[in-house]
């Protein structure tokens, strides 16, 4: 279960990131405005969530700097540390891309019929469970 659960999670959303281009955004800086969106974060920190090393982080808040998406300010408790957050433009681009997910996700779910929507919902509560839970 877990193994073909993997697999799903990895195919569905594949097809629905397919529409990421369209915000002109590359896939990792919009990863990383997602990172964002839960409030400002050190380089350390989204390096950490992202999966990559300090200087690679450093390089994608840089574009995203330049594109007008991320600023750079000081820590409210500690002037030694410098905090990224996310410009209302980098807001709306990437509530942008998740309405354009979110649309082709939609668009997929209509074929369903009433029964496997509602088995599917049921199968969403249990996820959204599982993936919160720190187990």
């Amino acid at each position: 279960m877990a193994d073909r659960l993997h697999s799903a999670a990895i195919h569905l959303l594949r097809r629905v990131r397919r529409s990421d281009p369209k915000t002109g955004i590359p896939a990792a800086q919009l990863s990383v405005l997602s990172v964002l969106m839960g409030g400002p974060r050190s380089l350390g920190e989204l390096a950490a969530a992202e999966q990559v090393r300090p200087p690679t982080m450093t390089r994608l808040v840089q574009a995203l700097e330049r594109a007008g998406l991320a600023v750079r300010g000081p820590d409210a408790r500690d002037a030694r540390v410098v905090r990224i957050r996310s410009t209302a433009k980098g807001r709306r681009v990437l509530r942008r891309g998740r309405e354009m997910r979110v649309g082709e996700l939609e668009r997929r779910l209509r074929g369903l019929q009433a029964a496997e929507l509602d088995a599917l919902e049921r199968a969403v509560i249990i996820i959204d469970r599982v993936a919160r839970d720190d187990a």
